[in-house]
């Protein structure tokens, strides 16, 4: 088992590594607002002559997660680039059509949050009604602060028991909601599978969106990159997997976990790194 050091801010890091690759919900803000100095921490990164790479578990694709960051503050042009699960997900659709993989006209069974369908946007997909009649599945995000896990079981279950091939583009099992935490759109790409469906997962930790990520940074020396997000499961757990230095930043998810070293032997990933805010110093 390795040490994980505690450091009092991010720009300990920025003296260390030139790519940051940065989870947005939980690090940067809640969903609501940004957390005490992250717009002048990522602004600092930026400024201190820094690659960054925001890296996230979003069923959108980059643009409205990009537009939302600047509504809540965040400073134009401090961040150099902006890599969603829902653009990685988005691309790959695009190229099975192209290539015949996936016919114009599928019926998709959209799980959103507000009706949104930007998810989908541009593909040649046609809304399904319900479950009765999808010929795919795309669960991008939940509305776990609004309906119980019942509501997801009945929507779901008649396409997971005719084996509808199911797409997950936001893996977190947890979101931050202005309610609490709530499940997330991972939580329900389990019930999907307990339902007799299966289910292709697209984002952290899976090593396509952080080659995606790293590929647009200029494929660095794996050693000059950090990974910093608030999820054991996803930030840190994929970094690793990544072949990347990875922190912990303790505000999002975590705020309330006592047991850390538990959690971190749980899932066998342990950070380089822990620090409690994403503020500069």
């Amino acid at each position: 088992m390795k040490t994980t050091e505690h450091l009092d801010g991010i720009g300990a890091l920025a003296a260390l590594y030139d790519v940051f690759l940065l989870d947005q919900f939980g690090v940067l803000h809640d969903g609501t607002s940004p957390y005490p100095g992250a717009v002048e921490a990522l602004s600092a990164l930026k400024r201190a002559g820094k690659t960054v790479v925001l890296i996230s578990n979003s069923g959108k694709r980059a643009e409205p997660n990009e537009h939302r960051l600047l509504k809540l503050g965040f400073e134009a042009g401090s961040w150099d680039h902006f890599v969603s699960s829902g653009e990685v997900a988005w691309r790959s659709f695009h190229d099975m059509v192209a290539h015949g993989s996936l016919r114009p006209g599928t019926k998709c069974l959209l799980i959103s949050r507000d009706d949104d369908r930007s998810a989908i946007e541009g593909l040649p997909f046609k809304l399904a009604r319900s479950g009765d009649d999808a010929e795919l599945v795309l669960i991008s995000a939940s509305e776990g602060d609004r309906y119980d896990l019942d509501h997801y079981r009945r929507l779901l279950a008649p396409a997971a028991a005719r084996r509808v091939p199911c797409f997950c583009t936001n893996p977190d099992k947890i979101m931050l909601t202005a309610v609490g935490p709530r499940f997330g759109a991972g939580r329900l790409a389990d019930l999907y599978e307990s339902l007799g469906g299966s289910v292709t997962r697209i984002g952290k930790p899976y090593l396509p969106i952080f080659t995606a990520a790293l590929a647009l940074a200029g494929d660095p020396d794996r050693g000059t990159v950090v990974c910093v997000g608030d999820s054991v499961e996803h930030d840190i757990a994929g970094g690793l997997g990544a072949g990347v230095a990875t922190a912990l930043v303790l505000s999002g998810i975590l705020a309330d976990t006592t047991d850390l070293a538990g959690l971190f032997d749980g899932l066998d990933a342990y950070p380089d790194y822990t620090i409690d805010l994403f503020r500069f110093r």
